[in-house]
């Protein structure tokens, strides 16, 4: 036989065994006429039941937590085939592309999981079928969050990734091991868009810097950034600088807590390579932190609390207990480069709790803050819930999608119909990432978790994921030049001018120091 045809038959050979092992992956040849009916819904771990999904999401594989020897999932909507998956140990992993047609196929109407259970006598059992609504509005397809270990006292492996959420791809943006296991945080996109991204940077070896990639470049900022918002031109980057610190307490079931002593709001005019500030941006008695952007570029949105404290360097210091964050907004002229008066949006006095991390929808429509019963750092605090305000009436609420745990780190996507955020509601300790639907009468959805392809890889997880920042494409700035870009010593060095309530010499502000 000639060497052509030889190859030919064992490529053959090689393709019907690759199908053969497919369809055996894929395929359940499971089939059940008699079984028993139960009328309730099975256990399942993640809770996927009674939500609403987006139809780009990757399959939301799960665990059946009821006892058995065998199980079989009926997948299945309005149109389509329906997709059935069988398993010996409980664990439901779906196909992709079959997964990706029935929800493409069905967007607007019901999914519906059919799930089966055989004990060790033989007999099978149905449970009331689960149900979840497929979405009209995708979900951008990217999530960029920060992924490490609990912090207490030292970082360590710290980076940044990304995750394609219609698939399980995950990748490093940029890792602390590059740069001499530095620490990264705050990374910002501007309008949800890969292309333009800040990233802070702090490191005992390079110095604390911000770095800024966009146009095909990245550079390198010689001074910190910590939270950090794009004006939606791209023109101008607003951030804080904060004097944060991290303590502990003795008795509470969060034992970590951090204060900020001092801080206020700077921005970054991105032609001129100007760092400014305005007078209701830095009060002197007062800290100013997380600004964030209206869509329309007309206010920046900020929490401002009064100082209560005259030594800003003891930690904790007296009255951190008591500190609550107003939220406030000014106006801004791009164009003149003029700034209003602050004007309060929320009173901390009005709702007795402390409001932080305000974000606002791409259609300008609504803003969600967290609101805990005190300080800064809604992570540590079990009280943080989400809340919306309508901005067309000024109205707010609480959301639905809480827990009784810690929520925090949120963002929207680019249709401003899906929210992604932080909570620790599985245990209380690590934060997770949820996706929540707001519909266009800002009700939020029963939330559902990040899905993964081993349903059981949160149960033995011992790391956290924050910031989750919702981008509609891949981040296309390379891990190499984001690494080279903190390690070189070529930076921007921008002057800091303090234009506004210049504070006394006793009283240095936080933006005039380098740390």
């Amino acid at each position: 036989m000639r060497k052509p045809y030889r190859y030919l038959i064992l490529i053959c050979l090689v393709a019907a065994v690759t199908v053969v092992l497919w369809l055996a992956l894929h395929k359940s040849t499971v089939t059940v006429k008699n079984y028993r009916f139960i009328s309730r819904t099975p256990n399942i771990k993640p809770d996927y039941t009674d939500t609403v999904i987006p139809p780009n999401i990757t399959p939301l594989n799960f665990v059946v937590l009821e006892p058995g020897v065998e199980y079989l999932v009926k997948i299945h909507s309005t149109q389509g085939e329906s997709i059935d998956v069988s398993s010996r140990t409980g664990k439901i992993k779906i196909p992709l592309r079959r997964w990706r047609s029935l929800l493409n196929t069905n967007r607007g109407k019901k999914l519906f999981f059919d799930v089966y259970v055989k004990n060790k006598n033989g007999i099978w059992s149905r449970h009331a079928t689960i149900a979840n609504a497929i979405a009209k509005e995708k979900i951008d397809g990217y999530l960029v969050y920060r992924f490490m270990k609990p912090l207490f006292n030292w970082w360590r492996d710290i980076g940044i990734y990304q995750r394609n959420l219609e698939n399980y791809d995950k990748s490093v943006v940029l890792h602390g091991k590059s740069f001499n296991n530095g620490c990264l945080n705050c990374h910002t996109f501007l309008n949800n868009r890969p292309e333009y991204m800040t990233l802070g940077i702090r490191s005992a070896l390079y110095g604390s810097s911000a770095l800024l990639a966009g146009d095909g470049k990245v550079n390198k900022i010689g001074t910190k950034w910590g939270y950090t918002t794009w004006h939606p031109s791209g023109r101008v980057a607003a951030y804080s600088i904060n004097k944060v610190r991290q303590f502990f307490h003795k008795t509470t079931k969060e034992v970590r807590d951090v204060v900020d002593l001092d801080s206020g709001i700077c921005y970054y005019q991105v032609d001129s390579q100007k760092i400014k500030t305005a007078p209701a941006l830095s009060e002197p008695n007062r800290m100013e932190t997380y600004p964030t952007w209206s869509p329309d570029g007309r206010y920046l949105y900020f929490c401002s609390a009064p100082i209560l404290w005259v030594d800003r360097e003891t930690v904790p210091p007296v009255h951190f207990d008591e500190v609550k964050y107003d939220l406030r907004r000014v106006a801004y002229n791009i164009e003149t480069d003029e700034w209003g008066q602050a004007e309060i949006v929320l009173s901390a006095d009005e709702t007795g709790m402390s409001m932080l991390c305000p974000r606002i929808s791409p259609d300008g429509r609504f803003l969600v803050f967290c609101m805990c019963e005190y300080g800064c750092f809604p992570v540590y605090q079990a009280s943080s819930d989400l809340y919306l305000m309508d901005l067309k009436t000024g109205k707010y609420k609480k959301l639905a999608l809480n827990s009784e745990l810690s929520e925090s780190w949120h963002s929207f996507s680019s249709n401003s119909r899906w929210l992604a955020f932080s909570s620790k509601r599985r245990d209380g300790l690590f934060t997770r990432i949820f996706f929540s639907y707001i519909d266009e009468n800002g009700q939020a959805h029963k939330p559902f978790i990040l899905p993964q392809k081993d349903p059981a890889y949160y149960d033995s997880l011992l790391r956290t994921y924050s910031v989750p920042e919702l981008i509609t494409s891949r981040v296309k700035v390379i891990k190499i030049a984001l690494a080279r870009a903190v390690r070189t010593t070529d930076k921007i060095e921008p002057d800091l001018p303090i234009t506004g309530a210049t504070p006394s010499a006793k009283q240095i502000a936080p933006w005039q120091t380098r740390e």
